[in-house]
């Protein structure tokens, strides 16, 4: 699961970055790179505080336009990725995959392709959402593996009976992803940092 840094790509500012907007942000892919992703279930965050954070994302966007500078990442992320990484670690929801068999089956289902279609750093499977450091492989673009892990789990969570507690039951995660190109070995080492922070809720 945890792989050298070495075997990984990092954000090449030259290189390509394909932008693909999403419901509530905009997501940056780089071929070959590894990613940062939190994916988190449908019920983990209270949808008035969703719609504001997204209201001030776009405020936001339009007064900084891109290029950014080192100063304006720095003051995005501490707007609006840790602050929707604190709603996250509130204890909103069902928080149904603290459950010790719903968090095994997305455990296994994270690790099923693991040296196929995509190389696993380090993640963690917390109770109402996940985090993973993940670099798709060969024609695997991130956006089908993320489709992947939730359809297929969305799908074996409903037939637990702890998804009785879902208040958004038949949806089990939230349609939209957060995902964050990892751009230096400092960077990687800061996103390890955080994921070892949940480890009395990591696999196992």
């Amino acid at each position: 699961m945890s792989n050298p840094a070495e075997s990984f790509n990092f954000f090449d500012p030259d290189a390509e970055i394909v932008k693909i907007n999403g419901a509530f942000l905009p997501h940056w892919h780089q071929a070959g790179t590894l990613y940062f992703v939190t994916f988190r279930l449908a019920d983990s965050i209270p949808q008035e505080k969703l719609q504001l954070l997204s209201e001030e994302r776009d405020l936001w966007h339009k007064e900084n336009p891109m290029p950014h500078t080192r100063e304006q990442r720095t003051e995005y992320y501490r707007q609006f990725p840790a602050r929707f990484e604190e709603w996250l670690d509130s204890g909103y929801g069902s928080m149904i995959l603290a459950d010790r068999e719903a968090n095994k089956l997305v455990c296994n289902a994270l690790v099923h392709f693991d040296g196929d279609r995509y190389q696993l750093e380090e993640f963690v499977v917390a109770a109402n959402h996940v985090h993973v450091l993940v670099a798709p492989r060969g024609s695997h673009p991130l956006s089908t593996i993320l489709h992947s892990w939730k359809s297929f789990t969305a799908k074996e969570l409903l037939k637990l009976p702890i998804t009785e507690n879902l208040a958004t039951t038949p949806t089990v995660w939230q349609q939209e992803s957060w995902d964050h190109i990892v751009r230096s070995e400092g960077s990687l080492e800061k996103f390890r940092e955080y994921i070892r922070g949940h480890e009395d809720r990591k696999c196992g």
